[in-house]
């Protein structure tokens, strides 16, 4: 509503209608706008106002230009970091490879280590109860011998004691001692 009120307003005032008379006079509303506009340019040029906008303007582009170029360093920069950075990962991924590739070639050799410790503990605990049979058997077949012997020799004695005379009986313990003596020693 308030644009079509502006437009409506800056229609009807036209600026063409009020111009009327000579062009160079006073009286023309059109030449004291042109001698108004001159007269401002003509200030603006006397300040030097075109200078110092130029120089403003100089200024910031030589700032925009600083501004890039600090860009443009800054970017190099991190590109170079990047660069780094890659190139450390890619050391510490090889640094890691190769320490994993050490880890499992130590734990190959200790599993075989503990492998041939085992199967020499093992060989030593059968070779330690071979020995341990091999004892229990000799002292279990020693037992039996002795055993047999004293059941016999007493089993001797009583029928000896029961077919023998004095004199016999006497013979016969000594022999029997005899031959227990050459057996045992």
């Amino acid at each position: 509503m308030k644009l079509k009120l502006a437009l409506i307003l800056t229609l009807s005032a036209s600026p063409a209608l009020a111009a009327t008379g000579p062009l160079f006079s006073l009286y023309n509303t059109n030449f004291v706008v042109l001698l108004g506009f001159l007269v401002f340019v003509g200030i603006l040029v006397w300040k030097k106002v075109p200078a110092l906008l130029g120089g403003l303007l100089d200024k910031r582009a030589a700032q925009i230009k600083a501004d890039l170029d600090e860009a443009r360093a800054l970017r190099d920069e991190a590109k170079a970091l990047l660069a780094s950075y890659e190139q450390k990962q890619k050391d510490v991924t090889e640094q890691s490879a190769r320490i994993i590739a050490n880890a499992k070639d130590e734990a190959n050799a200790a599993a075989a280590t503990a492998k041939d410790d085992l199967a020499q503990s093992i060989a030593r605990r059968m070779a330690a109860a071979g020995d341990q049979i091999a004892s229990a058997e000799a002292a279990a077949i020693s037992a039996v011998r002795n055993q047999a012997i004293t059941v016999a020799v007493a089993a001797a004695g009583e029928v000896l004691a029961k077919q023998a005379t004095a004199s016999s009986a006497s013979a016969s313990i000594d022999a029997a001692i005899a031959v227990v003596d050459a057996k045992f020693h």
